[in-house]
């Protein structure tokens, strides 16, 4: 993987490759305000060992964990967390951090050009029950912010991870299992921005060579970040009100399943799809699974731990519909048969780590766990 060398002219920009010192180099458009056309040239064949590293979104559940994530890997300096809150002061102590409103192309494209932005991961978005809250504040989030981010990274020649959801699919689907290609037709402005995503990821790398990689994630569990307003929430809340009151009031029937996966698993695979070679990559998008499980499985897996745990049903119509339109179970066989794909966390081994870590954030006495279960 091989960093770039720069082509630029005021009347056109010009996408091309070509080989300098016995290096793959890509070239970037740089924009030069001047009545006078200019053709102007930069080359700098660095590799791409170390990528600069821009994270939209970064505050959220997934930015906190992929930054920490890349960070291990290649330095604390060359990936930069972005949003339009201030951050805490753990966050601003861990590295880089910058505003960025992915509505403000000029804004965005500051920061790509001034820190010489290689990988870009797009993170921000309304999550699906926050978004039918709001329609046209998700139409613009997800679409128009989507817009700013693929035309830069066209322009800069970036590598763009954009995620996906299960939420991209809808009732017309077949839910177990939802393979990679099918009909999708989803009934959330989440999930139709969501499918825009990923047609117009596929078109730019069709159309302009954009490097886009896309991977649709089932319900992620972390116990480090509080709910963001998905569906799938109910996964996540359930820990903590299990561990504080013993009593948690579920807005999903029982009987309601639904891919999930622990969010170790989720950055790892983030991780090796954004490094996984051109040529190992047969689409552009990918379903990533883990397991699939009910809230009564999830019930009767935490009183192993929790024997007087009590749970109740208050049933959110508008969520269950939600729920109903999404997959059961995803199959994920082309990301493993692709690019070797593998979740280690099954049902008891995502229970036994979410216990522990809650325990630890709220204060309680940490429970005997058992190891987690690695699959293969």
């Amino acid at each position: 993987m091989f960093r770039k060398f720069v082509t630029r002219a005021v009347t056109g920009c010009h996408h091309q490759r070509q080989q300098v010192a016995g290096k793959l180099t890509r070239c970037h458009p740089v924009v030069y305000l001047s009545s006078t056309p200019k053709n102007y040239q930069v080359f700098d064949v660095d590799t791409f060992d170390n990528p600069k590293i821009l994270i939209t979104g970064s505050l959220g559940q997934l930015g906190q964990g992929l930054a920490r994530v890349l960070r291990q890997k290649y330095g604390k300096d060359n990936v930069i967390m972005s949003d339009i809150i201030k951050a805490p002061k753990h966050i601003l102590e861990s590295g880089p951090y910058l505003y960025a409103d992915i509505l403000d192309f000029k804004n965005l494209q500051e920061i790509v050009v001034n820190n010489n932005i290689d990988w870009l991961v797009h993170f921000s978005a309304l999550l699906s029950a926050v978004g039918e809250q709001d329609v046209p504040l998700a139409i613009k989030v997800n679409i128009q912010g989507l817009h700013n981010i693929m035309e830069l990274s066209k322009m800069y020649q970036l590598r763009l991870f954009c995620p996906s959801t299960i939420g991209a699919f809808g009732p017309d689907s077949p839910r177990n299992p939802t393979p990679d290609l099918t009909i999708q037709r989803p009934r959330t402005i989440y999930g139709v921005s969501k499918v825009h995503a990923e047609l117009m990821g596929e078109y730019y790398n069709h159309r302009f060579g954009l490097d886009f990689r896309c991977l649709r994630l089932p319900g992620v569990i972390s116990g480090d970040t509080k709910p963001g307003g998905g569906t799938t929430d109910y996964a996540v809340s359930i820990f903590d009100e299990s561990l504080k009151s013993g009593k948690f009031n579920c807005y999903l029937r029982p009987d309601c399943k639904l891919p999930m996966i622990y969010i170790d698993d989720c950055l790892r695979g983030i991780t090796e799809m954004l490094e996984a070679q051109q040529s190992e990559l047969k689409l552009r998008t990918y379903n990533l699974a883990a397991f699939s499980f009910t809230p009564e499985e999830l019930v009767a897996e935490l009183r192993k731990h929790i024997p007087q745990l009590i749970m109740e049903y208050d049933v959110d119509p508008v969520r269950q519909a939600i729920a109903d339109s999404w997959p059961q179970v995803f199959d994920d066989s082309g990301a493993r048969k692709d690019w070797g794909w593998r979740h280690q966390y099954d049902l008891n081994g995502m229970v036994n780590i979410m216990l522990e870590i809650v325990s630890q954030r709220l204060g309680i006495p940490t429970m005997h766990h058992s190891s987690a279960t690695v699959q293969g």
